[in-house]
């Protein structure tokens, strides 16, 4: 067999409506991206929802959004992928990281309290695998901190308290104690990435909650413009009889999603019910081969919480490095793809040459020097699964 890791699930519903899209004449950002955005936000039960052409893009917009910057502090997880910090430094704020807890995946929320000061902004907690993370903990933690505050503008007046953006690249139909991925943080980004659950091939959301003197017509209005190039009218609202005139509001950058995206992403909506029953399935199905094995699972579904079941990422108790990477070879030896999520950013060049070094964050190391995930994904035959399992099984003993 040949087993991919992650390969797109597209189907001709989807096709056939790119093609429609690009036979409509409308390509760019248009009436299928906005019908998406209202799709999300009615999913995700907030009044408003931007779509972007990344997740990154979105943090990264929410943080201008937010006005933060020079001589403010971001507090993120060392156990993540680069976008979670990355967008901290596109702003020129300070990277603050945190540890993992011991044998978590979530931070340490302990040192999380530890980590504010003054200067700290915002907090982006990240929902790994699909999961949503503590957050009744982490506003616990910002209410407790809220005389520590110190707000640089009207907007974070507003809060009168630290932000939490939630980085939910993973979660999208994830949900919590009752409450969607998505109206749980302050903020919330989603990534519709070819590798994600829903794709749009690439693209993303932000979702956000009400703020007490906000308006989210207008929060939606600085989004767009920050999308556009600064630009006061859309290609869309340009195409009105006469409406050829804009303004440039301030010089913004580009990075808006495209009617063909969108569409893409308007029929995996309606399949999207069905391919997260899907990836539950596949889930349980790990779970139970793997429940008298040496491994520690992440706990995708219970009574007070469902994940959207993004990855299945298995830590191989005793094992190191070596011997984890020593399955990874031997598992593609058998046609089957895995991989590893995620290498700690203190590991990367980029952050360490900021000053991070990984002997800082042990409990990171400690859950990354033995995690593998097992391929997970709605082109999986039952056979495939079946194959994964007895191959992995085999590996492990």
């Amino acid at each position: 067999m040949n087993i991919s890791f992650s390969p797109p699930d597209i189907a001709e519903q989807e096709i056939n409506e790119v093609a429609a899209t690009l036979r409509s004449g409308w390509i760019t950002t248009g009436p299928r991206t906005k019908e998406f955005e209202h799709q999300i936000a009615t999913f995700c039960h907030t009044e408003k929802a931007a779509c972007l052409n990344s997740a990154t893009a979105c943090m990264e917009l929410a943080l201008r959004l937010m006005g933060v910057g020079e001589g403010d502090e971001v507090i993120v997880p060392a156990y993540t992928y680069t976008a979670t910090a990355s967008v901290v430094c596109h702003v020129g704020a300070k990277v603050v990281m945190v540890d993992c807890a011991p044998n978590s995946f979530e931070m340490d929320y302990t040192k999380v309290a530890e980590a504010i000061t003054e200067r700290t902004k915002v907090i982006i907690p990240v929902d790994l695998a699909g999961i949503v993370c503590d957050y009744d903990t982490i506003f616990n933690i910002v209410e407790s901190k809220r005389a520590q505050f110190r707000p640089g503008n009207n907007i974070q007046k507003a809060f009168g308290r630290i932000i939490v953006l939630a980085d939910a690249a993973h979660a999208f139909g994830a949900n919590r104690n009752g409450k969607q991925c998505g109206e749980i943080a302050d903020f919330t980004s989603f990534s519709f990435h070819a590798v994600k659950n829903l794709t749009t091939a690439e693209g993303g959301a932000l979702t956000w909650r009400n703020i007490d003197g906000v308006d989210n017509e207008w929060i939606y209005q600085q989004l767009m413009l920050a999308s556009l190039h600064g630009q006061s009218k859309d290609a869309l609202s340009k195409t009105q009889l006469g409406a050829w005139e804009y303004d440039i509001v301030w010089p913004a950058y580009k990075c808006n999603m495209t009617d063909i995206m969108a569409a893409i992403g308007l029929i995996q909506f309606e399949r999207y019910p069905a391919i997260l029953a899907r990836r539950q399935a596949i889930i349980e199905r790990y779970n139970k081969a793997l429940e008298n094995c040496n491994v520690q699972l992440l706990n995708h579904f219970s009574d007070s919480h469902s994940s959207s079941g993004h990855l299945y990422m298995v830590r191989l108790l005793e094992k190191n490095v070596t011997e984890r990477n020593d399955i990874i070879i031997k598992m593609a030896e058998k046609g089957i793809a895995t991989n590893v999520h995620y290498k700690p950013l203190p590991m990367m060049t980029a952050y360490k040459n900021l000053g991070f070094d990984m002997v800082v964050y042990p409990h990171a190391f400690n859950q990354y020097c033995n995690e593998i995930t097992l391929p997970l994904h709605t082109c999986l035959k039952d056979e495939e699964v079946e194959y994964i399992i007895a191959n992995f099984l085999q590996l492990i003993k």
